[in-house]
């Protein structure tokens, strides 16, 4: 689930809004799960520290995905160059190394995957994980469904082939697949694993269920065991809730299967004064911030910030600076990196 700026697009803001409703009635309950037969492809997943570069558009597109700073008109060349100085700046602004990237049947079964390809190789080339990740399209599309199995399934085919041979690449067979229930949306899953066994385990991420808002139950799933999961958290779920409130919501998801988890979508906003090195308890956002970051890094959980980049997103962490052809990034809000350190194992923890 991805924060679009109220200021631009009322409709999404009205469906973020009916989504929040529907993910409150998870927090609290009792999601059933339990991580004994699902063996975890490590012992934590702290090695995952990113953030997710995103198309304008949220990546939900019935066309080609066109990310922050890149353009479909651009050559292998020139996108590999572009993308090697974000890359970069991800890493120089923020200590990342993984990057989080969307992909779709239009982008992966046309032409231009030969230019986006350039965005996964220069990633890896530069040292970095890259998450691909499946999204739907959108109008009537954007309901939580693979939006047509006949591109889908050729789509992963693509993918796999080109980069299952690269260990820095990481695959997730679909991002928030809200549609269906979750013995659905684990059939779905193994029917992936079962599709690609020459994909190690361990290079795969299976999405939670709804919203990717809880964890619990792919946990649980032995057809799933050996996989990593992905998790997605975000503060305007709620319109207020205490630091302490924001940690037990955030645990309820997990359950016991944080040593697979990989929260690859949590955000807040960065671009409007928000300090989040100082305890601010009135404010629901910098508890939200303050309550996952120390909870990722209580738990040794791996994180991928949403977004790192996107254009006019007033939670991107990043800003775009500089010329179109070389571009560099500028980072939005201190504070908010500064937490970011923090979930990733470095930094400082909050004042007051």
């Amino acid at each position: 689930m991805r924060k679009t700026p109220v200021s631009t697009r009322r409709a999404p803001r009205l469906r973020a809004s009916l989504v929040a409703v529907a993910i409150a009635a998870i927090s609290g309950a009792s999601l059933t799960g339990s991580p004994a037969s699902a063996a975890a492809p490590t012992t934590d997943t702290t090695q995952f520290k990113g953030v997710n570069w995103a198309d304008p558009r949220d990546n939900f597109a019935d066309d080609e995905l066109q990310l922050s700073g890149l353009s479909t008109s651009d050559t292998y060349a020139q996108t590999y160059t572009k993308a090697s100085r974000i890359i970069s700046a991800f890493r120089a602004n923020l200590g990342a190394n993984t990057v989080r990237l969307p992909i779709n049947p239009y982008t992966v079964n046309g032409s231009y995957w030969k230019s986006y390809r350039g965005v996964i190789d220069a990633a890896t080339a530069h040292g970095f994980k890259v998450i691909v990740s499946y999204w739907e399209g959108t109008g009537d599309r954007k309901d939580g469904f693979i939006d047509d199995e006949a591109t889908y399934w050729p789509m992963w085919n693509t993918v796999v082939k080109a980069y299952k041979g690269n260990s820095r690449v990481y695959f997730e067979p679909m991002n928030e697949p809200h549609g269906y229930t979750d013995t659905e949306w684990a059939d779905i899953a193994a029917k992936w694993l079962d599709t690609y066994k020459s994909v190690p385990r361990n290079r795969v991420f299976v999405s939670g269920a709804g919203y990717n808002d809880h964890v619990t139950t792919v946990c649980a799933d032995p057809r799933l065991k050996g996989t990593y999961l992905s998790l997605h958290h975000y503060g305007f779920w709620k319109s207020y809730a205490t630091y302490d409130e924001w940690v037990a919501d955030l645990k309820v998801r997990i359950g016991d299967c944080a040593n697979r988890t990989v929260a690859d979508e949590f955000g807040a906003p960065m671009t409007t004064g928000l300090n989040y090195n100082v305890k601010t308890p009135d404010d629901n956002f910098v508890n939200f911030i303050q309550a996952v970051t120390d909870t990722f890094r209580e738990l040794k959980m791996g994180s991928v910030y949403w977004p790192g980049l996107r254009t006019d997103d007033i939670y991107s962490v990043q800003k775009l600076v500089g010329p179109p052809s070389k571009p560099w990034l500028e980072t939005t809000n201190q504070s908010g990196a500064d937490r970011l350190a923090w979930a990733w194992g470095r930094g400082t923890p909050v004042k007051g």
